[in-house]
C-alpha cells in the first residue's frame, strides 16, 4: 500500500507515537490530521509539524466524535486512512479495593476499545468511497498477554480480536485495508508511569508502521513484539507469566 499522497488522520496526534506518525507522514508527502484533549499539545504539535491540521477533540465523547466526523466529512472527504492511536492507562492493583477498579476499567475501555469502534463505524462510508483505504489500529504486544496495567492490558486484547474480524468482514465487501500496529513498552507519556523510559523511542513505531503498510504487513510487530509474539504461541502460559512478572510493560 502507497504511504504517499494519502489524508490521514491520527486521534492522540499531539505527542509520543502518534506525533511521530504524524511527523513521518507529512514527510512522505501526506495530508495529516490529527486530534486530542489537550488544546495546548495541539498547538505545541502544530508548530512543531508545518502543514499538520489540528482538531481539539475527546475520543471518549460521543458529542465531540460527532462534531469530528462532521467535519472530517465536509472539509476533508478524500480522508482515506484512519489511525486509531488516542489511548490510556492507569497503574493500580486488581486487589486493592481504594483503586477504583471498575470505573477505571471502564475509563480505559471507553478510550481504548468503545471509541475506535464508534469511530470506525461513524467514518466506514466515506472510507469506502476512497480508492486506497486503511484502517490502522495501535493495539499492544500486552493484547497478547497481560502486564500488570491490567485492565488497559484486557482493552487491548479486545481491540486485538475487534481489529481481526473487522479485517476479515471487510476483505468480504470492500478494498479495505485493515492493519493492527502492536508496540513493546514505548518511551511516552503514556508509559511514565510504568518504567517507560526504558522503551523504545516512538518514532521508531512510527518509522515501523509505515514500513509495514508499504509491505502490507497487517499485523505489524514492533521490537521484542515479534519474539514475544512467538514465544506465546510457543509456551502460551510461560509467556502470560514472564509478562506479568516483568517490570517492563508495554504502550
Amino acid at each position: 500500500m502507497k504511504t504517499s499522497k494519502n489524508t490521514v488522520l491520527i486521534t492522540g496526534g499531539s505527542a509520543g507515537i502518534g506525533f511521530e506518525m504524524a511527523k513521518l507522514m507529512l514527510a512522505k508527502g501526506n495530508k495529516v490530521i490529527i486530534t486530542g484533549r489537550d488544546e495546548k499539545k495541539l498547538n505545541d504539535a502544530a508548530a512543531k509539524l508545518k502543514g499538520v491540521i489540528t482538531v481539539k477533540s475527546d475520543v471518549s465523547d460521543e458529542k465531540e466524535m460527532d462534531v469530528l466526523v462532521a467535519k472530517i466529512n465536509a472539509e476533508h472527504p478524500d480522508l482515506n486512512i484512519l489511525i486509531n492511536n488516542a489511548g490510556r492507562a492507569v497503574v493500580y492493583s486488581l486487589l486493592n479495593s481504594n483503586s477504583k477498579v471498575y470505573d477505571i476499567a471502564k475509563d480505559e475501555m471507553q478510550t481504548n476499545y468503545f471509541s475506535v469502534i464508534r469511530l470506525v463505524d461513524k467514518l466506514l462510508p466515506l472510507l469506502k468511497k476512497q480508492i486506497n483505504p486503511a484502517i490502522i489500529n495501535v493495539s499492544s504486544v500486552l493484547a497478547l498477554a497481560p502486564g500488570r496495567i491490567v485492565t488497559y492490558s484486557a482493552s487491548k486484547a479486545a481491540l486485538h480480536s475487534y481489529t481481526q474480524a473487522l479485517r476479515m468482514s471487510l476483505e468480504e465487501e470492500s478494498n479495505i485495508k485493515v492493519f493492527e500496529l502492536m508496540p513493546p513498552l514505548v518511551n511516552t507519556e503514556l508509559s511514565k508511569d510504568i518504567n517507560g523510559a526504558t522503551g523504545i523511542h516512538p518514532s521508531i513505531v512510527a518509522e515501523e508502521l509505515v514500513k509495514g503498510i508499504e509491505n502490507d504487513e497487517l499485523e505489524i510487530h514492533v521490537g521484542q513484539t515479534a519474539d514475544f509474539h512467538k514465544m506465546f504461541f510457543a509456551s502460551p502460559n510461560e509467556a502470560v507469566r514472564r509478562m506479568f512478572n516483568s517490570r517492563k510493560v508495554s504502550h
